[in-house]
């Protein structure tokens, strides 16, 4: 007897997909524990936010305003956007789903560049897509390689900008060729995950583009620089079209009451945004200098964390690899992620972190480079 015959089987192609593996968050060396694999920011979330969201635990009885009105006006009135053209969902990943499975189906394909976030494969996957993946220049989108790889079957194009793993980013210009030469009916989707930490004249997370197209989103999230992952917040800008037709399969509460209230404040608290920021450039720039010091490559990254690349990976390699290296930092309490699952296998993602952290892993990278021979 088959296995479909006595119990529900998936659909074809849901158990091909590799499912999201999150950074790890525990470690068991280390007389403190470190954790710089989920791009968290150390300040934490706004002060504002902890009250609000305190404050709304009165209000557990009720259901939450399902248009989440008051976020989007808050959104809009930061953003000088129309509240009507934002959608909120449950983390920004909520949204990228949401987008997929809006215009994507069987015989459809999606493109995202080869170290893009995985979300973009598994929604496209999931509804029922082909990923189409295109390579990369120098670890950054290259819009010449999407180009080439777009077709009658494609629907979407997803890119991250900043990128996460890489930490690199498409000038604004770049961005503007690409949809200039896109089909007006492939939806480009622009995620700005990382965009309150960008401070480049050439760089835009998109606004202005989403105002005056028809085909171009920009997804944005909470967890990042608010410091609200655990809240799980996302919003999107869009043409009013797009947003009708999410708003026709999101699930009808799919941001909770105490997020709400959160978002709300949190995105009316600039001053913790800027304090953020001003953290952020100080010591990206230091744990990138750090970094190099030890002779390990580091990719120039303008998000909340570095890319650092190590000689190899790998049986008889006697210099050590960035798995010798994750378990060597998990030991001294250092948590950093792997992203092996990215395509760079030789490469570990390290967020900035606190001061205190910071200096714990250069110490012990440099310990690790002493351990392998070369510092």
């Amino acid at each position: 007897m088959s296995t479909s015959s006595v119990r529900p089987t998936p659909r074809p192609g849901i158990l091909d997909i590799e499912a999201y593996v999150p950074g790890k968050s525990s470690a068991k060396g280390g007389a403190k524990v470190y954790k710089l694999s989920s791009n968290e920011t150390p300040l934490g979330a706004p002060q504002s936010a902890v009250a609000a969201y305190r404050a709304a635990a009165d209000k557990l009885d009720l259901y939450p305003d399902g248009s989440a009105r008051v976020l989007r006006e808050a959104i809009a009135s930061r953003f000088g956007l129309d509240a009507e053209r934002i959608i909120c969902g449950n983390g920004s990943d909520d949204l990228l789903h949401l987008l997929a499975a809006a215009y994507v189906g069987p015989g459809d394909e999606g493109i995202m560049t080869i170290h893009g976030f995985a979300i973009y494969k598994i929604a496209i996957l999931a509804a029922g897509g082909t990923p189409v993946i295109a390579p990369e220049k120098d670890l950054t989108t290259c819009v010449d390689a999407i180009l080439e790889r777009v077709s009658t079957r494609t629907k979407v194009v997803f890119i991250a900008n900043p990128n996460n793993p890489t930490g690199t980013y498409l000038p604004f210009e770049e961005v503007r060729r690409l949809h200039s030469a896109l089909p007006r009916n492939v939806l480009l989707v622009l995620d700005g995950a990382y965009a309150e930490y960008v401070r480049r004249n050439d760089y835009s997370a998109g606004i202005d583009l989403v105002a005056t197209s028809e085909n171009v989103v920009m997804t944005r999230t909470f967890s990042k620089i608010y410091g609200l992952a655990a809240l799980r917040i996302g919003w999107a800008y869009g043409p009013a079209h797009v947003c009708d037709a999410l708003n026709r399969i999101r699930g009808p509460f799919n941001v909770s009451g105490p997020a709400l209230a959160a978002g709300t404040a949190a995105i009316l608290d600039p001053l913790h945004v800027e304090a953020s920021v001003d953290h952020n450039d100080r010591w990206l720039d230091w744990l990138t200098s750090e970094i190099r010091g030890l002779g390990l490559a580091v990719t120039p990254s303008v998000a909340n964390f570095v890319l650092v690349h190590f000689p190899g990976d790998g049986p008889g390699d006697d210099r050590g690899g960035a798995t010798a290296a994750e378990e060597f930092l998990a030991e001294r309490g250092v948590i950093v992620r792997r992203v092996a699952s990215y395509n760079l296998p030789n490469a570990l993602r390290i967020t900035i972190g606190s001061e205190e952290a910071n200096h714990a892993v250069v110490a012990a990278l440099r310990d690790f480079q002493k351990g392998s021979g070369v510092a």
